[in-house]
């Protein structure tokens, strides 16, 4: 080898010490920046020359010393790990945000319980029984009627807010998740850019495109993966969201025309919704990853009310058996619609729940104070009509029956009188009552709908508690029938539970079974959150800047540059002297 040689041998140790330097300056002065992966230089042999050999071996001279790669030192399992868990922790982080805002509604957490209003309510109705004839009880009980159905429409209008609310923070999020696919379609093209001569690593900005998909994984499920060419192809909740340079944006709708609630959906594949929901979300299954799709749960797809919980069929109620296998395998059919479709979601749980207790109380003593009972007509049809031998009376000049303490703001309790043809051909003058219908929201004794009897209200003499025999005796047996009424077993609180409860249990279950999943959804929280720590700080293990460790490197390079230096300056001396004994 030349002296010319040598010294080219010498400056590649000067070059790829001078990078190795600037290596590690670059990573201690980006030690706390957020993101940032510690680099490494690799180096390698520049090459060698042939000079001779034998039949045992080759006779090589190196050509020095080469930069093979700036490489960033990170674990990908650990990264797409920390991803998903990440996505599973804010999944269930939403859920137990949810369940502790609706417990702030009903005032179990802080301010007036609505547990009071209830106690108020029962109070007044024990005080009725004693003193029915009194103005200053029934003032009272009309007073506490109106507390309690102000009381439940507050929380019940509050809970419907906070879910519309909702509304912004999932536009918001696809509104980011948007934003990031733009700007990784960014980052791949640069990076592809700087790449494509296969000699430099975009090593930073692959620091800015991990942390994109460090919070697009918190965000939504994702998978992903490294294209040759250094861009990264995305596909979220198994859809195409990057492909090479094009980014298919998400959009949000209403969920139907007459809906105020928004979810997200695929304009480019067919306006197809986001999220499927055929499956309850569970860890096995990968189906509870990202806040997006927590929120949406959460939030539900409509407002809960009464009519969405199944009520388990009695054996009583049916004349035979066939009637009861019926209606039970209706029942087993609409649980598991249930099931589905609002006990995920801790809103519109709490809502059917919360209505059915309010409707429970509500057609209880309406329908004590003017009891129905059913009529078949000549045409076979069976309808309910007021009983009005066994109907309470008010204490007013008229003796108004029928009238009802809790009424509909859209719909009377009865029709005007008229006269209807009995199936065995005679004829009756009847109050028809207005049947409640599902499909019709004015027609149901639901929250939103429920008022305190303007009649009633106007006229306190109203109230139906007198005997219907123009005695005017109080009725004792309808007071009785409204204490008893109240403490009787009503309802389960969904069609999962087997225990009935009454009015006070109802209520006291249900705030239970909120805190119950509020407390789940926390653990669940805490134990991703815990878990995801983890996995990050075995990320930063390996990732993370140490700069003892890097002060140590930085003088490992400073001494090989020297070591560089001084044997280029004794190949220079070597030059020099063959340079001076030739001219002399």
């Amino acid at each position: 080898m030349g002296l010319m040689d040598a010294l080219y041998v010498g400056v590649s140790g000067l070059r790829t010490s001078q990078n190795a330097l600037n290596t590690t300056s670059h990573n201690i002065t980006n030690a706390e920046t957020p993101g940032f992966v510690r680099q490494q230089t690799v180096m390698t042999d520049f090459g060698y020359n042939n000079i001779g050999g034998n039949k045992i071996s080759t006779w090589q001279i190196g050509m020095g010393v080469d930069t093979q790669v700036v490489r960033q030192v990170r674990d990908q399992f650990l990264d797409k790990a920390f991803r998903r868990e990440s996505g599973r922790q804010q999944f269930y982080e939403v859920q137990f945000e949810a369940a502790f805002e609706m417990q702030e509604v009903m005032g179990e957490l802080e301010g007036v319980q609505f547990q009071k209003s209830i106690e108020d309510f029962w109070v007044a109705l024990q005080e009725l029984a004693k003193e029915p004839d009194s103005i200053v009880t029934r003032a009272t009980l009309i007073q506490n009627g109106v507390n309690f159905i102000q009381h439940a429409e507050n929380i019940y209008e509050q809970i419907q807010t906070y879910q519309i609310d909702l509304n912004t923070q999932i536009q918001t999020k696809v509104d980011r998740i948007n934003e990031i696919g733009d700007k990784i379609r960014e980052l791949n093209n640069k990076i592809s850019f700087y790449e494509c001569t296969g000699r430099e690593h975009a090593n930073d900005l692959r620091d800015e495109r991990n942390l994109l998909l460090d919070e697009l994984g918190g965000l939504i499920d994702i998978t992903y993966k490294e294209e040759a060419d250094g861009r990264v192809s995305i596909c979220a909740e198994e859809v195409p969201f990057l492909l090479e340079d094009h980014v298919f944006y998400m959009d949000v709708k209403p969920i139907s025309e007459d809906s105020e609630m928004l979810v997200p959906y695929w304009p480019a594949f067919g306006d197809a919704e986001v999220f499927s929901f055929d499956r309850s979300p569970n860890p096995v299954d990968d189906t509870d990853i990202g806040s997006l799709k927590g929120i949406i749960l959460a939030r539900g797809r409509k407002v809960g009310k009464f009519t969405d919980i199944p009520m388990k069929p009695l054996r009583e109620d049916f004349e035979d058996d066939l009637s009861y296998e019926e209606a039970m395998k209706q029942f087993t059919v609409d649980a598991r619609q249930y099931n589905k479709e609002i006990n995920d979601s801790v809103i519109m749980a709490t809502q059917s729940q919360f209505d059915q207790l309010i409707h429970g109380i509500v057609t209880t003593i309406n329908d004590i104070l003017c009891p129905n009972k059913e009529i078949m007509l000549e045409n076979g049809q069976v309808i309910k009509v007021l009983d009005t031998e066994k109907a309470s009376v008010g204490m007013d000049e008229d003796k108004t029956m029928g009238a009802e303490f809790f009424s509909r703001k859209s719909m009377a309790r009865y029709q005007e009188l008229q006269e209807v043809t009995l199936a065995d051909g005679t004829k009756e003058m009847v109050y028809i009552y207005n049947e409640e219908n599902p499909e019709d929201n004015y027609s149901l004794y639901t929250l939103g709908e429920i008022e305190i009897n303007p009649e009633i209200l106007k006229d306190r003499s109203k109230l139906p508690l007198s005997k219907n025999t123009n005695t005017g005796d109080f009725d004792i047996d309808v007071a009785e029938q409204l204490l008893t009424a109240w403490q009787e077993d009503f309802a389960t609180l969904n069609p999962n539970e087997l225990s009935y409860n009454n009015f006070n249990n109802y209520y006291t279950a249900l705030i239970g079974e909120l805190g119950t999943r509020g407390e789940k959804y926390q653990t669940l929280s805490e134990t991703q959150e815990s878990m995801m720590n983890s996995i990050d700080n075995e990320r930063h293990e390996v990732m993370a800047v140490s700069t003892d460790e890097e002060l140590t490197h930085l003088i490992k390079y400073q001494h090989a540059y020297n070591a560089a230096a001084r044997y280029v300056n004794v190949v220079s001396e070597m030059l020099d002297h063959i340079l001076s004994t030739l001219g002399a």
